[in-house]
């Protein structure tokens, strides 16, 4: 047997001189990254064993078996270049070499996953190499939203889990952690709720961001929250979304407290369409409960309940509204179409997203992008959705109302680092010229060319949704528009509008109450950007809220000059 195929007892008593090389593989070692990073073996890949060594492989087992290579104390302290220059010390791919290699990878494994419990770490979304002729996918943004508890995080985490954005050891991770805490069905929500406090108590409470892509289409999860308390977090996610998931649960009592008055379900529903969502899908969750056990009755109902609602929101039930069963938990009907549910004959939920027709949006009208969020980081960065224009780096932009001209250093498109972007897409900005607490949400980048109106008072028509008593003059309230958020005052009331006819009337009403339509003048506290809604509707919607309920909503009709 070749001397060289046995590995001596300790690699300080072999000399590197004497190491034998192919002449062919030399440069291929000189070339070796040694600083690269750790190898995490995939425990459950089959074994590798390459063609030339099987031979080798099955002389040598009798020799190899003493050999105590793979052991732990030694793999744990050795350094890891020295790791990878182990394979030129001996004869490559001999066969002791294959033999020790599950060894070295069970230890490497041991190490790998004490080092992963030590530290709580991030799922980090996977992104796929990007080839540069690859024509660009359409960036859609979807919302989740829906009452609490109907199971939105559940979904984007499964959906996450499906398209291959998070691996099944993290998700395994966050199964064993919510075992420990009596919450085995909440592991999937994990991969959104990130924070410590939505995951002991199970509720969403800021807006959180993931992606997935499927063969047509990029799309960006905005995971709202369902809790009352944090509506104004989920207004700020739905008007950066183009198409609006509402999640219902179809479990007995639950899709009822969902939808009674105080539920969730009507107001989200409401303020998606107002945020400027078109397209709506009914996603009829927790089919697989034991209450329900995927009944076409139960479905039906559901449906049935919610169709003259969303109707009267503005949505038009054969265009914009698509319903389909599923669920999060097991991920039935969201990829694969599931054997449970004969009856429904649709597409399952991810391929029925990249049927979807096409939005069209301008990339040659003026850059507009409301800031949703700011901090710092080697700079000032800034989050938002482009929603009309390009941006491109090195760009000279305004940041309105403050007029303050800012450079562009970078820019991220859903974490991916891009040179342009275009209208739709979630950006990351690093700006230049601009410091963060100049900054506030609600803020909007122009060009210089083109900026945008920016003022105290405005005329709006306002549809009064739900006020118990009546609205005089001098009512305050707080504004939603796009992503600013500014106390708001009604400064006048100008006229009626018949909701039926379109006609005003010809008398100034004293108040408004419960679902009439007015025009009213209103001035807010603070100056605030906004669009008319005939220039530029993104910009031109709102909500009025009081006492965490949705008020009014309604549309910017005109901007009033200042009078100084």
């Amino acid at each position: 047997m070749d001397p060289r195929d046995t590995a001596p007892d300790s690699w300080e008593q072999e000399d590197d001189v004497e190491a034998t090389i192919d002449g062919q593989l030399e440069p291929a070692f000189t070339s070796l990254n040694v600083n690269a990073k750790p190898f995490v073996p995939n425990v459950n890949a089959a074994e590798f064993v390459p063609a030339f060594a099987i031979k080798a492989h099955s002389e040598n087992l009798d020799a190899a078996v003493p050999l105590e290579n793979g052991d732990t104390e030694m793999t744990t302290e050795e350094p890891w270049d020295q790791k990878e220059a182990e394979p030129s010390e001996e004869e490559p791919g001999g066969g002791s070499c294959g033999d020790r290699g599950p060894a070295v990878a069970a230890a490497v494994e041991e190490t790998a996953s004490e080092m992963m419990e030590e530290e709580e770490e991030m799922p980090v979304p996977k992104v796929p190499p990007v080839q540069p002729d690859a024509p660009k996918k359409e960036h859609i943004n979807v919302v989740f939203i829906g009452h609490v508890d109907a199971g939105k995080s559940t979904i984007g985490g499964q959906i996450m889990y499906l398209t291959g954005m998070v691996d099944k050891r993290t998700l395994e991770k966050y199964e064993r952690e919510a075992k420990e805490k009596n919450r085995e069905t909440w592991y999937l929500s994990w991969a959104l709720d990130t924070n410590q406090e939505e995951r002991d108590k199970g509720k969403t409470v800021e807006v959180g961001r993931a992606y997935f892509e499927t063969d047509k289409k990029h799309f960006t999860i905005l995971d709202a929250p369902g809790h009352k308390s944090f509506v104004p977090n989920m207004i700020g996610g739905a008007s950066q979304a183009d198409l609006a998931v509402l999640v219902i649960s179809a479990r007995k009592g639950e899709f009822e407290t969902g939808f009674e008055k105080g539920g969730q379900t009507r107001e989200h529903a409401m303020l998606a369409k107002t945020a400027g969502v078109k397209h709506l899908i009914v996603l009829v969750n927790k089919m697989d409960d034991p209450t329900v056990n995927w009944s076409l009755e139960r479905y039906e109902e559901c449906k049935e309940k919610l169709v003259p609602f969303l109707k009267k929101v503005g949505f038009n039930p054969k265009k914009d509204i698509h319903f389909m069963p599923c669920s999060g938990l097991t991920g039935a009907n969201l990829k694969e179409p599931t054997d449970m549910c004969s009856w429904y004959t649709g597409l399952p939920f991810i391929p029925h997203l990249d049927s979807l027709p096409n939005f069209n949006r301008s990339s040659d009208g003026p850059v507009r992008l409301p800031i949703v969020d700011k901090y710092k980081d080697m700079g000032t960065v800034v989050l938002g959705k482009l929603e009309s224009g390009s941006i491109s780096k090195a760009q000279q932009l305004v940041m309105m109302p403050n007029r303050h001209v800012v450079e562009v250093l970078s820019l991220l498109s859903d974490d991916v680092e891009t040179d342009d972007a275009g209208p739709g897409e979630n950006l990351k900005l690093r700006l230049k010229g601009i410091e963060e607490e100049e900054i506030l949400p609600g803020f909007i980048l122009c060009n210089a060319e083109n900026l945008c109106h920016s003022g105290r008072t405005f005329d709006a028509q306002i549809v009064i949704i739900e006020h118990k008593s009546i609205i005089c003059p001098g009512y305050n309230a707080v504004l939603h528009i796009h992503t600013c958020i500014e106390e708001v005052q009604i400064t006048a009331l100008i006229c009626l509008v018949d909701k039926k006819t379109g006609e005003k009337s010809k008398t100034r009403p004293r108040f408004v109450k419960q679902d009439q339509v007015c025009i009213a003048r209103l001035r807010t506290a603070g100056t605030i950007c906004l669009e008319t809604f005939k220039d530029f509707p993104q910009m031109g919607r709102f909500t009025l809220r009081d006492e965490g309920k949705t008020i009014a909503i309604g549309k910017v009709l005109k901007l009033v000059a200042e009078r100084d």
